[in-house]
């Protein structure tokens, strides 16, 4: 009896020596977050994060610092977020690419999107463009894919980088139209957009943040958003499924992850807070600006089975085109 009652009394002081859970999950954050993006400045992934950032670090009581690791269509910075410790300072803006869609396109990957991370959740998400150089002689899908059947392979279409989304979604195109482009994969969407501008390709499909400047002023041609409703900062731009292409549907989403065993009580406090900041107007404000939308989940688990569904959705795309990154 006196040897079950001192286990008791040494068990009973270990536990009160130890935070709980959800203790540890209101005493976080102490400290700066960093916030790691795939892709260099000018793109989507890096617009997000930077609109991101500053409202979250609000919310949280401390600086969230965007760091741009750029590469190899944001696999490296995954890897990194991956590696680094489980703590809740370090997460990932993440994006279909990097997280659904290179695990199909590259032969090998030092991560494992659902072993590896620890979903929180998605935050926005915006539609693919087509666009293409104001001197060619095209204004819809239609007037795009007559020319291609005419001159077989010599239309040049720029893409981010090879195994991205933006690759995948001129794979769907040629595939859905049975028409020959030329794909030309660029490091990040600033350079194919200048090389677009330049007339060095003819054409690109890329998230629509990072060419909507170019399309208002008129300097890039808009052919059609792979979506299916139109957006409101460009209310004028066609759907694929409006001009008879209901198969051409490329969406990128962003989202917050965190490295694998991080403690449930801090994915928890991030998904809280990452909701309170997409539900603040002014950050959805400046997200629709530039043609953003918000797009959250409901809760980790919830993400969770949205990234199983997308590897399953996009590594369709990915066998049936063929297309590779390595």
């Amino acid at each position: 009896m006196l040897i079950k009652t001192n286990t008791y009394v040494i068990l009973a002081a270990l536990v009160s020596g130890l935070p709980c859970a959800s203790a540890w999950g209101q005493q976080y954050p102490t400290k700066p977050i960093r916030m790691i993006v795939g892709f260099p400045p000018g793109g989507s992934n890096d617009i997000v994060a930077r609109n991101l950032a500053p409202k979250l670090g609000e919310l949280l009581g401390v600086q969230v610092i965007v760091e741009n690791r750029a590469g190899a269509n944001a696999t490296i910075a995954a890897d990194l977020t991956a590696k680094s410790a489980p703590d809740g300072y370090t997460v990932m803006l993440g994006s279909t690419s990097s997280l659904v869609i290179s695990p199909h396109t590259y032969s090998k990957l030092s991560y494992d999107t659902l072993r590896d991370f620890a979903p929180v959740t998605t935050v926005a998400m915006t539609p693919e463009a087509v666009a293409v150089h104001p001197a060619l002689p095209v204004n819809d899908l239609k007037g795009l894919i007559a020319l291609a059947k005419q001159h077989p392979g010599k239309l040049d279409f720029a893409s981010s980088g090879n195994g991205g989304l933006p690759h995948l979604a001129i794979e769907l195109l040629k595939t859905q139209a049975n028409i020959n482009l030329q794909h030309v994969p660029f490091k990040g969407a600033a350079p194919a957009v200048t090389d677009l501008m330049g007339g060095h390709v003819q054409g690109m499909i890329m998230d629509f943040p990072a060419i909507y400047p170019q399309l208002k002023s008129g300097k890039l041609r808009g052919l059609a958003l792979a979506a299916e409703k139109r957006i409101a900062q460009m209310p004028e731009l066609p759907t694929s499924v409006e001009q008879g292409m209901p198969g051409l549907l490329a969406v990128n989403w962003f989202a917050i992850i965190a490295p694998a065993k991080t403690s449930p009580a801090v994915v928890t406090r991030l998904h809280t807070t990452l909701m309170k900041a997409m539900a603040g107007q002014d950050l959805k404000d400046r997200l629709t600006a530039v043609g953003v939308e918000i797009f959250t989940q409901n809760s980790p688990d919830a993400f969770g089975a949205f990234l199983k569904d997308e590897l399953v959705r996009w590594g369709k795309v990915a066998k049936s085109s063929g297309a590779r990154a390595d």
